[in-house]
């Protein structure tokens, strides 16, 4: 199987490695070219172009930030020519109904096209262990699940294509949520002077325990947001997301409102780069 990517950013570029480690063939493009550098020395075919990638691949993976990146760097119409007989899988985060109409335009310009967001971050990347979201037909599911494979040990049919974007968002919005509570009541016992181990003993043993709170638990306590895995700003882009699907579903989105502009005053505080635990610093000011 010879496999192109696009985009390589954070993930896209472990999700390379990934895949050369598993003997696959792989092309890449991406419009920063200092974000090849790292897949330099690998055995990575490094292409000037989308055209070059296509003509290389039997499927290629979109890991763009968006649906606008998607279209200026895949569907212009400069491009149309290069989709004919290809597979795309979109692998990154985008709104349901972006998702369709890309779809909309691969089809018709003779290529085919589904869906396959992950849930994880660069650590299961390298070990093969994200939750992949798959929204495609059954036999596109099973023409390429090798290949799923590769990233995770159980990618999951979600239904057709919009299904898996949808269901995506609804996890991403969790990261968001479940983030920013954890941090208010993490600020609240530690300026009530409670051992934060104590506090976190409890939260250990109650069902209202998620594994995320430990993993931000020291960032969170040390205030070193450095290192991110998911930027603050990719959080807000996926925030937004959400709000604009729920909200023309009919969903009283108030709550979720409430945590996106936490979200947005820590980007606009200069941590848009950094971790997403970096919410806890908008929470709990110095």
């Amino acid at each position: 199987m010879k496999l192109g990517l696009i985009g390589t950013g954070l993930m896209g570029l472990s999700m390379v490695k990934r895949a050369i480690d598993a003997g696959l063939d792989v092309s890449v493009f991406n419009r920063t070219k200092a974000k090849l550098e790292p897949l330099s020395e690998t055995k990575a075919i490094i292409c000037d172009s989308p055209s070059d990638v296509c003509k290389n691949s039997d499927i290629i993976i979109l890991m763009l930030t968006d649906a606008k990146a998607i279209n200026e760097v895949i569907l212009a119409e400069k491009n149309t020519n290069i989709l004919l007989g290809k597979t795309f899988v979109q692998m990154a985060t985008i709104a349901p109904a972006e998702s369709k109409e890309i779809q909309r335009k691969i089809i018709n310009a003779g290529g085919d096209y589904f869906e396959a967001p992950v849930l994880g971050s660069i650590p299961q990347v390298q070990s093969g262990t994200l939750i992949v979201m798959v929204g495609a037909t059954a036999e596109q599911f099973q023409k390429w699940l090798s290949l799923l494979q590769i990233f995770s040990p159980d990618p999951i049919l979600v239904g057709e294509v919009g299904q898996a974007a949808a269901t995506k968002l609804a996890m991403n919005q969790l990261i968001g949520s479940l983030t920013a509570a954890f941090s208010a009541s993490l600020g609240l016992v530690m300026k009530s002077d409670v051992d934060t181990e104590i506090f976190m003993k409890i939260v250990r043993n109650s069902a209202l325990y998620a594994s995320t709170y430990d993993k931000k638990l020291d960032k969170m306590l040390q205030r070193d947001f450095v290192g991110a895995n998911f930027s603050t700003k990719h959080l807000l882009k996926d925030m937004k997301l959400f709000e604009k699907e729920a909200s023309a579903l009919g969903l009283n989105i108030s709550g979720v409102q409430g945590i996106t502009k936490i979200v947005e005053d820590t980007c606009n505080s200069g941590m848009s780069d950094v971790d997403y635990s970096s919410l806890f610093s908008t929470v709990n000011p110095e």
